[in-house]
């Protein structure tokens, strides 16, 4: 085996946006991509015909990533088409409220919190055994950078995903020895994505570009280029880092 040809890479949430991008330049990359989604059929279905067209391998898995037994069952369906996954890009973006803490309700923090750390905690679960037996994995979470700049209303989401990070930093510590690299990319606000529909009106777009050095807001791309990195063979000694996909627009 060469490069990453033939690894096997599972992209949580990958009908469209960050997810869809990073599930085709895995592909082009050589990587056998597995497409998970929650309800878009009609949407996972494009992405694996579009990396097929290009000349990849993709298969789209149903599977809700808050539940460990839907993920347990997706990894199963995968082991028994490709083997074990060696690459884990948990990507899905969970459900959240925007909204002032003042008005926010225990349920709508905590409820976020805990659905957030549950689909990390069980989709990382199902991958490690194949990537520990092989001593080489690559685990890569989807932050954001509301977990360090604050925003009004996103507290819910900046909560969860600090926890993320943290998270990933625990793991990466005790994944090590057994050769796995475990890393946060965290992107500012990035065009074409539900996120940024659900959160970025016009007028809040433009007072985001004018912050941004690179003027420009990210693209989905520019998010997969550093995922891709991070899942890579040439990424053999970064574990416990967070990379910022931001043009600039916050430096940590």
């Amino acid at each position: 085996m060469t490069g990453t040809t033939g690894r096997v890479a599972l992209v949580t949430g990958a009908s469209s946006g960050i997810g869809a991008a990073t599930a085709r330049l895995l592909a082009a990359r050589g990587m056998r991509v597995v497409v998970n989604y929650l309800r878009n059929v009609t949407a996972a279905d494009e992405v694996v015909a579009g990396i097929e067209a290009a000349g990849g391998q993709a298969m789209a898995v149903q599977a809700d990533v808050r539940e460990a037994a839907a993920v347990e069952s997706m990894v199963k369906q995968v082991k028994a088409a490709w083997g074990g996954i060696d690459v884990l890009v948990h990507n899905a973006l969970i459900p959240y409220v925007v909204k002032p803490f003042h008005d926010m309700t225990w349920n709508e923090l905590g409820g976020k919190l805990d659905a957030e750390m549950r689909a990390a905690f069980a989709v990382t679960k199902a991958v490690l055994p194949a990537m520990t037996e092989q001593g080489w994995g690559r685990i890569i979470y989807l932050g954001t950078g509301l977990s360090h700049h604050p925003r009004e209303g996103m507290i819910a989401l900046g909560t969860a995903k600090a926890a993320l990070v943290q998270f990933a930093r625990y793991l990466a510590q005790e994944l090590g020895p057994r050769g796995i690299t475990v890393n946060v990319v965290e992107p500012g606000p990035v065009e074409d994505t539900r996120m940024a529909k659900n959160v970025l009106d016009e007028k809040h777009r433009q007072r985001q570009v004018a912050a941004t050095p690179m003027g420009r807001l990210a693209h989905p791309d520019d998010v997969a280029q550093a995922v891709a990195f991070y899942a890579g063979e040439d990424n053999a000694f970064m574990t416990g880092t967070t990379a910022a996909v931001n043009g600039g627009m916050s430096m940590y």
